[in-house]
Order: C-alpha cells, then sequence, then structure tokens
C-alpha cells in the first residue's frame, strides 16, 4: 500500500423493512426503476466530513480511482493539508504477497508521526477494499490497542449506494461507540450527563450555533449535534435523549438510536421559514414547551425569513421542476420548492423511498406527482424531455449536456455542500434554484 491524498465511486437500495415508517403518512403511488445510474459513491461525504470534525482523520483503503476521485471532489486544498487519505492497494496487496495488517499498520504508524493532532482515525471501505474482503473493522480493533487515538471503521463503498449513504455508515460507527459508552471514560468529553436532544445530521457550524441558540431560548438547554464539531467529544446520550433529523439520508443512524431507546420526533427539515418553523414546534411539543413562549422565540427570525422569501422566491411561482435521484434531498427540496416559492414538482426521483424520514414530507406534496425510486437514466430522461420542465434538479454528470439541450439545469450536489438549513438561510436557500433561470435567461438569444 501506498498513501497519497484521496477519493469517489458509486451506489444502494436498503431492505423493504426500512420504509416502514413509526407513524401513518398518506399512500402515494411509486414508480420503481433499475437500470443504469448517475452518481458518486459514499467516500463523497468524506468531503463534508471532514471539514465538520476536524480532528478526524479518514483513511480511505482503496484504489488510485478512489483516490483521484476525492481529490477531484474536494479540491486541491492548497492552503491547507487536508485530513483524508488513501491507503492504495497495489498488485502485492490484490495478489495476497503483503500482509494487509502490516501495511495498514506501517501507514498509520506514519500517519500518527506526521499528524500528532488528530485524535480520531476512519478506516474507509471501498468498493476493492470490500470485493477482496478485507476486514477493516477488525482492523480498527488492532490499531486501537497499538495507538493512543480511537480507531473506527465504516464503509464508503458505492457498489450499490447512493454518495449520502457515505454520512450515514459514519454516523453509525460514531453511534455504536457512544453507546459503548466509551466516551464516558474519555477525559475530554462534551458533556457530564446525557443530552437532552440529539440533532442528527451534518450542518454547516454557522447553522449549529443558529439552532442552538433558538433551542436554548425554547428552554432546552442540553442539545448536541450529530457529528460533532470534534470526533473526540462525543455526547452522551440514554433513554431520555430524543431525537431529531436534520437530513434525511441518516436514516440507518436513526434507527440504531431508536433501537437502543431514543425517541424520534418525526417533522419535516428545517428548509426554508414554514418548513424551519415546523420542524422547531415539533421540537417544542415534544418538550411540552409554552406555545406563547416559542412563538416569542421564533417571532423575529421567522419574519426575518418571509420578509427575505418574498424578495427572492418571485421568479419562481408557477414554474414547474423535476428532479433526478441523487442525494435523498429530493423530498426535502420538492416541498420546500411547491410550499414555499410556489413552483409545480413534475417529476420526483430518489435513489430509495425511506418513509420514516421523510413521511412527514410526502404528506404536504400535491397528489399529481410522479414519484420514482431508484434509476434508470435512459427512461428519466425520456420523460424528461416530453415532460419539458422550467427547471431540472440532478446530478454534475447531467447538468451540462441537459445545458445543451435547452434545459435550466441545478446541480443537486451543491445542495449538500452549502448552508441551507433554517430561517437565516431560507432565501439563500430560494436564491440556489432561482440562479439556473436566471443564466438560461440571461443566455437566451432574441428571435
Amino acid at each position: 500500500m501506498t498513501m497519497p491524498v484521496a477519493s469517489v465511486a458509486k451506489c444502494k437500495t436498503p431492505a423493504a423493512e426500512h420504509k416502514t415508517a413509526e407513524a401513518k403518512h398518506k399512500t402515494i403511488d411509486i414508480v420503481q426503476e433499475r437500470g443504469q445510474r448517475e452518481v458518486f459513491c459514499g467516500l463523497t461525504g468524506i468531503v463534508w466530513l471532514h471539514r465538520r470534525m476536524q480532528d478526524a482523520f479518514f483513511l480511505v483503503v482503496g484504489s488510485r480511482t478512489c483516490a483521484h476521485l476525492l481529490q477531484s471532489a474536494a479540491g486541491v486544498m492548497i492552503f491547507a493539508e487536508p485530513r483524508f487519505g488513501t491507503a492504495i492497494l497495489d498488485d502485492r496487496d490484490l495478489s495476497g504477497s503483503a500482509d494487509f495488517n502490516d501495511e495498514l499498520e506501517r501507514i498509520v504508524n506514519d500517519l500518527v508521526v506526521r499528524r500528532p493532532e488528530i485524535k480520531t482515525l476512519f478506516l474507509v471501505g471501498s468498493c476493492p477494499s470490500e470485493v477482496i474482503k478485507l476486514d477493516l473493522e477488525k482492523a480498527a480493533e488492532r490499531l486501537n490497542k497499538i495507538h493512543p487515538l480511537r480507531v473506527l471503521s465504516f464503509s464508503g463503498s458505492g457498489i450499490e449506494t447512493t454518495f449520502t449513504q457515505g454520512e450515514d455508515n459514519c454516523l453509525k460507527a460514531l453511534i455504536a461507540d457512544m453507546v459503548q459508552g466509551s466516551p464516558a471514560g474519555d477525559d475530554d468529553v462534551a458533556f457530564s450527563r446525557p443530552c437532552e436532544l440529539l440533532v442528527l445530521g451534518t450542518v454547516a457550524d454557522v447553522v449549529e450555533d443558529q439552532f442552538t441558540r433558538l433551542l436554548q431560548a425554547m428552554g432546552i438547554n442540553s442539545v448536541a449535534f450529530l457529528p460533532t464539531r470534534s470526533a473526540s467529544r462525543l455526547p452522551l446520550i440514554d433513554q431520555n435523549t430524543k431525537v431529531v433529523l436534520v437530513q434525511p439520508f441518516v436514516g440507518e443512524s436513526l434507527r440504531e438510536l431508536t433501537r437502543h431507546g431514543l425517541q424520534h420526533i418525526q417533522t419535516v427539515f428545517p428548509f426554508g421559514a414554514e418548513g424551519t418553523l415546523r420542524w422547531l414546534k415539533a421540537i417544542a411539543d415534544a418538550f411540552d414547551i409554552d406555545s406563547q413562549h416559542f412563538d416569542r422565540v421564533v417571532e423575529a427570525p421567522l419574519s426575518r425569513a418571509r420578509t427575505a422569501m418574498k424578495k427572492v422566491a418571485e421568479p419562481l411561482q408557477g414554474r414547474r421542476v423535476s428532479f433526478f435521484p441523487d442525494s435523498q434531498l429530493e423530498i426535502p427540496m420538492a416541498r420546500f420548492l411547491y410550499e414555499e416559492c410556489g413552483m409545480q414538482p413534475v417529476e420526483i426521483g430518489v435513489p430509495f423511498f425511506d418513509r420514516q424520514c421523510i413521511g412527514a414530507e410526502l404528506d404536504l406534496l400535491p397528489d399529481n406527482i410522479r414519484f420514482v425510486e431508484g434509476q434508470h437514466v435512459d427512461e428519466q430522461l425520456a420523460r424528461l424531455h416530453q415532460d419539458q420542465p422550467d427547471l431540472t434538479v440532478c446530478g454534475m454528470g447531467l447538468g451540462n449536456p441537459l445545458e445543451a439541450q435547452g434545459l435550466a439545469t441545478k446541480w443537486s450536489i451543491e445542495l449538500v455542500f452549502s448552508p441551507i438549513h433554517g430561517f437565516e438561510q431560507a432565501a439563500d436557500l430560494a436564491a440556489l434554484f432561482v440562479k439556473p433561470l436566471k443564466r438560461r435567461q440571461l443566455l437566451k438569444v432574441p428571435a
């Protein structure tokens, strides 16, 4: 194995039992497609996870393709050494002539010497490492006994997954560590007692600060976010801890928490002014917070958000939008555009339906939408050209060809990288969808 900086591959559909929600939601007709797909792999999640957890390092055990893809996705990062890399599998590894554990130990030794500030090391499985059956979980256990840092493992393989599921797998590894109680024995823990509320899913630091202030003003003082800014400062949880989602692609992590007794607050996601209001109201109701007190807390930011939305979202009114399956954000974004921007969703494609996560969002969408689970690119492209929507939200690989064919597009991956949650970002979120329409208008040649 050798080690330069790294990255990405392809995508998976969860089992049928994962589509069972905790609460009853309206029934919708879903078209299931299985065919050629256009999507990144779970390694992509490292790009935002390594920025979020600033004392963690992500070591991908994979091929040169993984390394090149991660480097391309994350950028060159000239001014800061990134906290991710790839232990590249070469011919000796594939033939079995090199001892996997010895090679990995050598690389980790070099990493620990070079980056002593790293407190948590994630060993990340890839398509190549999983195909040749390398046991990274056992390797992590072994390295934990050798080095004075926490070593965890998770799968970033893209054989059958969508790219945001890499975060879900990473959070599951952290949750397993939390449930086993290791954070409580750490000298540097964030909580001396279990938190009241756990917010699950990656958000920008500024969004965490905004939500924390609002929740504390409501009277919920013990709030934790997962992933944390420091991977070595994990919150304590118990059966009295309530969990709420801020991202729709962390369903497996949610189920892991509920299996250990945490109470799930089912609600929409905090996208837009009304979505954020509903999200906070569901939390307030779960904690029996007085409604008049709640109204006083949210009055000012809600007013700012609604005023800003009116100024920005007007060009979206009455426009038609279609979504290609990519990040699992498709349904929450469709709800936001329909409810708060006046757009009409034509088709919503998602990698898979996880009703436990998005059931509340579905209840707010109209019935005349075509829902598609999975992907068959050729058939979806044919429907798109027949529908001729005003805006198509899709992956990067489809964006430029569709633009060349006269269709306005929005790269869906930008919704993962941008701060779009909460009251203060509501207008910014709408502006992301306005921009491609304005660009196409400016580029239109007069007849």
